[in-house]
């Protein structure tokens, strides 16, 4: 329990076992879509509503965690992650839906800013690495789990793909809890470096540089998030195969847990604001490679969304990491959570409205354009935090 190592390993498994709740969604569109007749854009609006529930009650979680310790409510976690996941094989309502996938994501903020504050607070000498391992986690998670899903939902239908896998879950999350603790003081100030300060949250939210990073994350987050949500619904437009779409997603968690990880990483040596200006950038040319190059083939459908993924996870591991470089990490989960709710923001735009936007124009143009000119304006405004701190 003193172990750091140990401590990141336990959150790595909490985050891995929730990662299935957002990145094996769009696996679940289809066949709902069939059983209920729903629109497409009503049954993305839950995958919405979990997004806002994971990120914008993150705040009070972020705080309560800061102050009483990780056990106790990721241990909630536990139980709310299972319930949630395996209600919504008995959602036959929309409200339904709605509901228990926000209970869902309910459990999910908790392990989420749990995870990402310990990190940070255990590794105060290795924050970019830290945090991208743990982001890894719930990039990556569902890598090996895509194919489970797939071979449940064909064989025994969605509703017990949906019992099996929450059951599975939420005991996992409740009982890697047991173990996770706050780091003690000397584990704190070991290797720390220098920051602007400790702020508190209040401190934080007074300053332009937090709102800087706030858009900068609504922005980068939205191209991912549509991705993350419609990428079934993009491949039976395309006519891109089964086969082909569940390689695309086994392939694309594992690209999206490893840019977590190396460009946390690389953070560490070149800074954050450069590192964020190339991922960012390229994670553009990505989104426009997809609606280019990625419709032609299933193999191409694959390659793009590996390299788009490649380029959007880092913004996970490399916000946490450059808000506790700018306002210090004695207060990790309770700030970042507050910048986490930028995720919320973007989910709105790349889930619900981006369906909106397919059955309004019968296209997903004006969706991947979009978001790559929002991911272009956040590496700019990354150049811009970057010139801004050289002038100091």
């Amino acid at each position: 329990m003193k172990n750091r190592w140990a401590q990141l390993a336990a959150s790595l498994l909490a985050m891995i076992m929730i990662a299935n709740l957002q990145y094996a969604w769009t696996l679940f569109v289809a066949p709902l879509r069939d059983a209920h007749s729903w629109k497409l854009s009503d049954i993305q609006w839950a995958f919405t509503l979990f997004i806002i529930f994971e990120t914008w009650i993150m705040p009070v979680e972020g705080w309560l965690i800061d102050r009483a310790g990780p056990r106790l409510f990721t241990s909630i976690a536990g139980v709310l992650c299972g319930f949630g996941w395996a209600g919504l094989a008995y959602a036959d309502a929309l409200w339904q839906l709605y509901a228990f996938y926000a209970v869902a994501g309910t459990g999910a903020a908790f392990v989420y800013s749990g995870a990402i504050a310990g990190a940070i607070k255990w590794f105060p000498d290795r924050r970019g690495l830290a945090s991208g391992i743990i982001a890894g986690g719930f990039g990556a998670g569902s890598a090996v789990f895509i194919p489970v899903f797939t071979w449940m939902i064909r064989s025994y239908g969605y509703r017990t793909a949906f019992i099996a896998s929450g059951i599975v879950q939420g005991l996992v999350i409740l009982s890697v809890a047991q173990v996770l603790r706050h780091p003690p003081a000397a584990v704190k100030a070991a290797g720390s470096k220098p920051a602007a300060g400790q702020f508190s949250t209040l401190q934080m939210l007074r300053t332009p540089k937090f709102y800087v990073l706030y858009a900068m994350f609504v922005m980068m987050a939205t191209g991912g998030l549509l991705v993350v949500a419609q990428s079934a619904p993009v491949a039976r437009e395309w006519g891109i195969s089964a086969a082909a779409l569940t390689a695309a997603l086994s392939l694309d968690r594992i690209a999206n847990g490893l840019s977590r990880v190396s460009w946390g990483w690389l953070s560490d040596r070149v800074g954050r604001e450069q590192t964020m200006f190339i991922a960012f950038t390229l994670h553009a040319g990505c989104l426009l490679s997809i609606l280019w190059v990625g419709r032609q083939s299933g193999f191409l459908f694959t390659v793009t969304l590996v390299l788009t993924f490649f380029t959007w996870g880092e913004a996970f591991s490399l916000f946490p990491s450059i808000l506790g470089d700018y306002f210090g990490g004695a207060n990790a989960a309770s700030n970042y959570s507050f910048l986490y709710t930028a995720k919320g923001v973007a989910a709105i735009i790349g889930g619900g409205l981006a369906a909106l936007l397919f059955e309004k124009f019968g296209s997903w143009s004006a969706a991947f354009y979009g978001s790559a000119a929002l991911a272009l304006t956040s590496a700019l405004m990354a150049l811009g935090l970057k010139i801004a701190r050289s002038a100091r």
